[in-house]
């Protein structure tokens, strides 16, 4: 392992799980060399690695198309995502094994155009809980996706909240995980090793929260550290309530999305763009995770900013709200563009 890193410190010295926001090989073994001990992926990240491994997965479309020539061009698409997944899983499965379950998990994230279907995310989540011993299911945290995550626990699934970006959300995926364990010893069963995980999307939430303010705010500064806020108070309440479930930071902006909460029980996961940046600064550093971000910088938002306050304060948000908040609706878009790239792809190599 690399040892004069942050990123290899965090992993080696520190309660901070390191996870691979990515698929790509060469970024999964970057992280390995690190110390990490998980990945997460969504269908844009998984479209990114089929064209810059074209040499890889040109040939499995091409197998895909042939050898099922009633499927469609999603049905190829999904099946080539599958099969990446479940290559890449065997990268984690020491980690799986060391933990016990709890990390050495690969994400792959349920079709986000059902975001709306608890039954066929559910029916999903089955289908690809069977690709590889490790596979965590990703869900939206949306008002459906909260009863898919209940109940995909309930059934022995490892779930990853995805599409989140409030403490009512990552509170709502905390209750909703335990309500399915409760319901599964209810029914007899001992509890199976899960390794759920909440994510907060901070850097989108940072996003959002910008674009509505516009360039010129006097909040510009503050606004960078919004993500940031929401996420140490979401942690702060899972501590209190000891939650099964573990948060995970993604969609990082800066290299403070990492520093701030270097430290805690959580799953940090940068892109490959931050790891590189953060694998530059020198370790030791500062267990950041138990300050608490300065109070007025936290005033100035929550008076400033109305959308800031539903992302912050516990009961900001009904569930019936998480599917209309600003940030949802545009990484849903986004998401569900990802997937109908996805499938030109697979039409392309139908068409030849």
């Amino acid at each position: 392992m690399k040892s004069d890193s942050l990123l290899s410190w965090t992993a080696s010295s520190t309660d901070t799980a390191l996870w691979v926001d990515g698929i790509i090989e060469s970024e999964l073994r970057f992280g390995l060399d690190r110390g990490a001990v998980g990945a997460t992926s969504n269908p844009i990240i998984a479209l990114n690695a089929i064209r810059e491994e074209a040499e890889k997965w040109d040939p499995v479309l091409k197998a895909a198309v042939r050898d099922f020539p009633d499927a469609t061009e999603d049905e190829i698409g999904w099946r080539v995502v599958e099969r990446m997944t479940a290559e890449r899983s065997t990268l984690f499965l020491p980690a799986f094994q060391r933990s016990g379950g709890r990390d050495g998990r690969i994400s792959i994230q349920t079709d986000p155009r059902l975001f709306r279907s608890a039954e066929r995310m559910v029916e999903q989540a089955e289908r690809f809980s069977v690709l590889a011993p490790n596979i965590v299911v990703k869900i939206p945290a949306t008002s459906a996706g909260l009863a898919a995550i209940e109940e995909a626990t309930s059934r022995g699934i490892s779930t990853n909240a995805t599409v989140s970006f409030s403490v009512a959300q990552a509170i709502a995926v905390g209750e909703a995980v335990e309500r399915g364990l409760k319901r599964k010893r209810q029914n007899g069963e001992s509890d199976p090793s899960l390794g759920p995980v909440c994510t907060i999307m901070i850097g989108r939430l940072d996003d959002f929260l910008g674009e509505m303010a516009g360039a010129d705010s006097e909040l510009k500064h503050e606004l960078q550290w919004a993500g940031i806020c929401v996420f140490k108070r979401a942690y702060q309440w899972y501590v209190s309530h000891g939650y099964t479930t573990r948060l995970l930071a993604a969609a990082f902006r800066s290299t403070s999305h990492f520093t701030e909460l270097v430290g805690a029980d959580v799953v940090l996961s940068p892109p490959h763009k931050w790891a590189t940046k953060i694998d530059e600064i020198a370790p030791p550093y500062k267990k950041m995770h138990a300050e608490v971000v300065n109070e007025d910088i936290v005033s100035r938002l929550a008076s400033g900013s109305p959308e800031f306050r539903r992302a912050y304060e516990p009961a900001g948000m009904r569930p019936a709200e998480f599917d209309g908040f600003g940030p949802t609706v545009t990484t849903l878009r986004q998401f569900s563009e990802g997937c109908a790239k996805l499938a030109r792809v697979a039409r392309n190599h139908m068409l030849r």
